[in-house]
């Protein structure tokens, strides 16, 4: 009877066995979206992954887009804000903002120009010097003539115009560009771009004269005229002609 029970006791169930489910490369983007900028990276690591099974692969997958999120971070270019590169240029000794074309200008002056540690100009801001020009030896506001009227005597040209030397000129506008930037921290008064636009209109006559006419369009000729011009809308029409004739004069 024993034997007989030993007989009729059911044998276990087999239990059905599955083949791993291969997880098919190209789904890893179902849990994350392939990044456009990195190609290579994915293209590296996705055939590795094809004969791993599902439930490997998602841990694996979890995995390798937590590294990719460290890598996208460690990678990110750090930011420099406007304040922080004002602070960087010793003529800027104000807390206002500046538009973002002039903090670019004050960037590209960089070691260009050098600040007085006790003489100041308009609004406070440091004597600046680049080269040999220094600003209150050319500063406008000192000059019982108006800025327009002090920028056509004070910076005019050689004849031909292609001998006159162009350093000079560029320095005199680095200690303008400067001196600008240095007013508009403090928020001061902006007479200063009437002559700081004609210098740069002189720059670009010499440079076009020399047969190096800037590239960009905003240090052409005809846009600096304008510039000048519509600055200097309050200046008398004599003047104004003034600055007409030169801008055509290029040779």
């Amino acid at each position: 009877m024993f034997r007989h029970l030993q007989n009729q006791t059911a044998s276990p169930p087999k239990l059905a066995y599955h083949q791993p489910h291969v997880f098919p490369t190209h789904s890893l983007s179902v849990f994350h979206p392939l990044p456009s900028d990195r190609p290579s990276i994915f293209a590296n690591i996705l055939p590795k992954f094809s004969h791993i099974p599902y439930f490997e692969m998602r841990a694996t997958a979890s995995s390798a887009l937590a590294i990719l999120s460290i890598l996208s971070a460690a990678t990110a270019l750090p930011t420099t804000d406007v304040a922080t590169r004002q602070a960087k240029a010793c003529f800027v000794v104000g807390n206002t903002a500046l538009p973002a074309e002039v903090a670019d200008v004050v960037t590209s002056l960089g070691n260009a120009v050098t600040c007085s540690n006790s003489a100041k100009t308009i609004s406070g801001v440091p004597d600046v010097t680049s080269g040999g020009a220094i600003f209150s030896d050319v500063d406008f506001s000192k000059s019982s003539q108006t800025p327009l009227e002090f920028a056509l005597q004070k910076f005019a040209t050689a004849e031909p115009l292609a001998s006159t030397d162009l350093k000079t000129f560029q320095d005199n506008l680095n200690v303008y560009l400067a001196t600008e930037a240095g007013i508009r921290s403090v928020g001061g008064s902006l007479a200063i771009k009437v002559p700081k636009f004609f210098l740069q209109m002189q720059v670009s006559r010499i440079q076009t004269s020399q047969g190096n006419p800037p590239a960009a369009a905003g240090q052409q000729v005809d846009h600096l005229r304008d510039k000048v011009t519509k600055n200097a809308a309050g200046e008398s029409k004599a003047l104004l002609d003034q600055v007409v004739a030169l801008a055509a004069q290029v040779q």
